[in-house]
């Protein structure tokens, strides 16, 4: 029997994840073979399925300097975890999300993948409603380019500063935190 963890993460975690490590969480699909990966592009930023207000510092907002930063961080990880980016035929595509909202619904944008895998067992019926994250979270996802099924998830939580520049390096911290759990490209023989 396999035990599925919450993505959702406690207040006070948060506040310890504040003054220490990152606090990251990862969810791997049991049947994704991770080693044969090598190249991998970052998906375009997704389009919102709910006409909801967003603030105008959102971060996953196109136009944001946090999305680009996010991005690029994104890239670098990848990168220095030995994978090659591909604008053609990459074997993973990437999307990511990140809040600095008191929640996050991220079953309100589209990648064109579904959010909650098949691997997770819900059933046609039993798709849960609402998935809330906690403030500062940032999430990335990892999506054979093929078949658009979710591979690899990971969690991590970022501070949330009013300051850009100290805010964009929590979100290099988070992002590293979070890739540090992916494993490695393989060494080509």
């Amino acid at each position: 029997m396999k035990i599925y963890r919450p993505l959702a993460i406690p207040a006070a975690i948060l506040a310890v994840a504040a003054c220490a490590s990152v606090d990251v969480r990862t969810a791997t699909s049991p049947d994704a073979n991770l080693s044969a990966l090598r190249t991998f592009s970052i998906m375009q930023h997704a389009n919102p399925q709910s006409p909801s207000a967003q603030s105008t510092n959102d971060p996953m907002l196109v136009n944001s300097i946090s999305n680009r930063a996010l991005r690029a961080d994104l890239v670098k990880g990848f990168e220095n975890r030995g994978y090659a980016l591909s604008d053609s035929s990459p074997d993973f595509k990437v999307a990511y999300y990140a809040s600095t909202k008191d929640k996050l619904d991220v079953t309100y944008w589209d990648y064109g993948y579904p959010y909650y895998p098949r691997w997770w067992g819900f059933g046609p019926y039993e798709q849960p409603t609402v998935t809330q994250y906690t403030q500062g979270t940032v999430i990335v996802d990892v999506i054979d380019s093929n078949t658009k099924e979710l591979l690899w998830r990971g969690q991590g939580v970022a501070n949330v500063s009013d300051n850009e520049a100290q805010y964009e390096q929590d979100l290099w911290k988070t992002v590293t935190a979070i890739l540090d759990k992916f494993p490695r490209a393989p060494q080509a023989s």
